[in-house]
């Protein structure tokens, strides 16, 4: 006869400890520099990123032009993203602070309203979003965290994830476009993105 107690009991112990020790933005209340959104997206930005399988293999590397506008309270980041086998995309968010702390966004792809929140140098998203996939799409989950490092750059990672599993992770590097063309702002990361490109 099978004995389930002990799989059932490691399970159930691998399941707290994930529990207790998932990243919460409070635990970056107090790091610096202080990432504000709206103030560092203003602008002119580009970005460099890379999606993974689950498995861990790059399977798409892709550049994004942002332009961001402010309107009291509100953020509108126009991106245009050019993939390294030529296709392109558009995505406009309009994102809202709703306090010193949380923010909201829409965009076309996006099922619903995004929450964000964000404490000392991070920034954490959740939200749902149709992503295209060949000539349709499917309907994933981006739980999305955003760094500000201290030389300017924000890194972005996004945990890609359907009915709960994951399904891959997209990697951003950032700068601001107005940053000197002597290399202000660029880590080994980014260099790496850009040789990359």
């Amino acid at each position: 006869m099978l004995n389930l107690t002990r799989p059932a009991a490691a399970l159930a112990a691998l399941l707290f400890i994930a529990g207790c020790s998932r990243m919460q933005i409070e635990d970056f209340a107090d790091t610096e520099p202080r990432l504000v959104l709206e103030e560092y997206f203003a602008g002119e930005v580009r970005a460099w990123g890379i999606f993974e399988d689950r498995s861990g293999t790059v399977r798409r590397q892709f550049t994004v032009d942002i332009v961001g506008t402010r309107d009291g309270e509100t953020l509108t980041l126009d991106e245009d993203f050019v993939f390294a086998d030529g296709e392109t995309d558009r995505r406009v968010w309009r994102i809202t602070r709703l306090d010193d702390t949380t923010y909201e966004g829409r965009a076309d792809d996006v099922i619903g309203v995004a929450k964000g929140r964000s404490m000392g140098n991070a920034l954490k998203w959740v939200y749902d979003l149709d992503l295209k996939v060949g000539d349709g799409t499917t309907r994933v989950r981006f739980n999305d965290w955003m760094f500000l490092q201290p030389d300017g750059v924000p890194l972005n990672r996004a945990r890609v994830s359907k009915f709960g599993f994951k399904v891959g992770q997209v990697t951003l590097a950032f700068r601001r476009m107005d940053q000197s063309a002597a290399g202000a702002g660029t880590t080994p990361l980014l260099a790496t993105l850009q040789a990359a490109e």
